[in-house]
Order: structure tokens, then sequence, then C-alpha cells
């Protein structure tokens, strides 16, 4: 067994310093703006650290298990972020940074890793169709209850007095199918590449002990980060849609942001549209209509509604994605349209 590199200690260290920062600031009378910096950082850092004891953990089985695994747990952030705005009241916040999250793998985070795997080869990136087809059917899915409730709210119809009883059975639509879904995808044959991609560093006891430091850092942060973000945006001057459409969703999916880019820059196609394919799936199948249910132990609940601007840009984005990753493969000029589109979005929530 490997031992971790001196870089890997020293990530480490200053994951755990940044973590530490936050906490100190957040229970003193630091500049609000300056705890929300440091507790996003030390998201982001809590997330490495998932990312890392994950791939050591699944490098004991193949890509798919493994961007299964990643993408999962990836989501942990997200998921406290998502349940301490709702306990704050911040509903804005917590609808926005799910759907942020969509967008922000969707798009931005497949689009680099599509430019940075296509530049890796011949100039297309080729991989296993089966994962992004169903990734598609999976936010269809989704998007189809978000339509049907805002067409519903938008008409004045009769359905629209009951959005809350809608997204409850949406929810569990999706969480069925996305049972049924996982199941067959993990029994189903790993796609062509090696089914094990490089030795663990570190034991199987080590990992799971930093993914359990990491989840339980996660959740205090998430708080943190939560109580500094309404006067946080109030002194930068933004507005909580674009906090949480790009802010939150960024720093909750930080896995994705690296791990992805980092196993396509290896060569490893499968696997880094693995992890990527199944974070949009989870969001939109298995995330978003868990809170939905979860929401109802709050005062606040979480409904599919959302405005019809976001409803029109999840609808394109499934397309989009679907285009551009449905036949296997994917050249760097598409990567970029991806990118783009998701920087459109940003300064539409920036200006809106």
């Amino acid at each position: 067994m490997r031992a971790l590199t001196r870089r890997q200690w020293l990530l480490l260290g200053g994951v755990a310093a940044l973590t530490a920062a936050a906490g100190i600031m957040h229970y003193s009378d630091a500049s609000p703006t300056a705890t929300f910096v440091a507790a996003a950082l030390a998201l982001a850092g809590l997330a490495w650290i998932v990312s890392f004891a994950t791939e050591q953990v699944g490098q004991r089985f193949g890509p798919a298990v493994t961007g299964f695994m990643q993408s999962t747990l990836g989501n942990l952030p997200e998921f406290f972020i998502v349940i301490f705005a709702l306990s704050a009241g911040e509903t804005v916040v917590a609808q926005t940074s799910l759907i942020g999250s969509l967008f922000a793998n969707a798009l931005l985070v497949l689009g680099i890793v599509i430019v940075v795997g296509a530049r890796t080869g011949d100039g297309v990136m080729r991989f296993n169709p089966r994962l992004p087809r169903d990734t598609t059917t999976l936010l269809l899915l989704a998007v189809f209850t978000i339509v049907i409730i805002g067409q519903a709210v938008q008409t004045d119809s009769k359905a629209a007095e009951h959005v809350e009883t809608i997204s409850i059975a949406g929810a569990l639509a999706l969480l069925i199918v996305y049972l049924v879904w996982i199941f067959d995808y993990l029994r189903s044959d790993a796609p062509p590449e090696a089914p094990h991609v490089g030795l663990p560093r570190v034991p199987l006891s080590v990992s799971i002990a930093l993914l359990a430091v990491a989840g339980t850092g996660a959740a205090f942060v998430s708080d943190w980060f939560i109580q500094a973000l309404d006067p946080a945006v109030k002194a930068i001057g933004i507005s909580k849609e674009f906090a949480g459409l790009v802010l939150v969703a960024i720093a909750g999916n930080a896995v994705e942001n690296v791990t992805g880019v980092v196993l396509a820059a290896k060569g490893q196609s499968d696997l880094a549209i693995s992890v990527v394919k199944n974070s949009v799936a989870q969001i939109a199948a298995f995330l978003f209509p868990a809170l939905v249910l979860v929401s109802l132990l709050f005062k606040h609940r979480l409904t599919f509604q959302l405005a019809p601007v976001y409803i029109g840009a999840l609808l394109l984005t499934a397309l989009a994605i679907w285009q551009i990753t449905g036949d296997g493969e994917a050249a760097e000029f598409e990567g970029a349209a991806l990118v783009g589109l998701y920087a459109v979005l940003a300064v539409f929530a920036l200006a809106d």
C-alpha cells in the first residue's frame, strides 16, 4: 500500500486549517463576507477530501461504481447546504442552489471535461454512450414535473392550488425511477476501460475515516456558510438568486469541478463522464426529489415550482447534453458550447 504524497498531506492540512478558520470566524465578530469566503473555500476543500477518499475506495471497483460513489458522496455538501438553507428560511437559496448544481455540472463542468478530454486525444472525446442517454432521460423526467407545475401556475389552472401535493407525487415517481435505474446500471457491464484505475494509496479503514470526518465537517461548514450568506450577499451587492445559482452551486459541487477534469486530463474518459453525469442524474432524480420530501419536516417547504426562465433553461440544458453526448463522443468545440451556455445563464442571473 503506497503512502500519501507530500502534496496530499499539505492539502489535508490546508483544508483542516481553512475549516478551523471558518469556525473561528463564525463564532467571533468577523466580517460576514470574510466568513462566507472562508466557509466556501473550506467546503471546496472538504469536497476534495471526499473525492480523494471515495476514489481510494472506488479503485477497488469498476468505473460505474466509482463514478456513482464519487457523485453520491460528492453531493454531501450540497445536501447540507439545502437543509440548512431551508431551516433558515432561505427557500430561494435552497431551490436555486439545487438547479444551479444541475446547470454547473451539466454545462460548466461537463463542458470543461469535454474540452480537456478532447485535447488529450485526436480532438474528440469518446466514451460509453449509455450513461449520457440515461442521464438525459432522468433529467427530462424531472423537467417534465417542473414544466407541468410551471404551466399550471402560469395559466392559473386549478392544479396550481396543489403545487406541494404534485411536487410530492413527482418526487416519489422520480425516486422510484432512479432506484430502478441505478440498480440496473450498477449491475451492468462496466464501460470499456480497465476495471481498476490504479492502486489505492491508503487502507480502506483510513478512506472510510476520511469520509466520515469530511462529511461531518461539511455539515458544520454548510451551517456557517448559510448563516453568513445573507449579510455577505447584501454587502457584496448581488442577488440571492445569483448566489444560489452560481456561488453556492459551484462551492457545493467542487468534487465534480476537480475530479472530472483531472480524470479527463489523464485520458480516463469513461470515468470522467461517469463522475459528472452521475452527479447530474443524482441531483435531478434523487437529491432534488429527496429534499422535496425532507422539506416536509420544515416550516418552509421545497417544491418543483420554478421561475419560467429557469424552466426553459433546464429543458434546453437537457436537449443540449443529449445532442452533444448522446452518441458517445464529443468534440472540443461542443464542450466550449456548453461552457458558453453556462456563462450566458450566469450573466443573466447576475443581471436579474
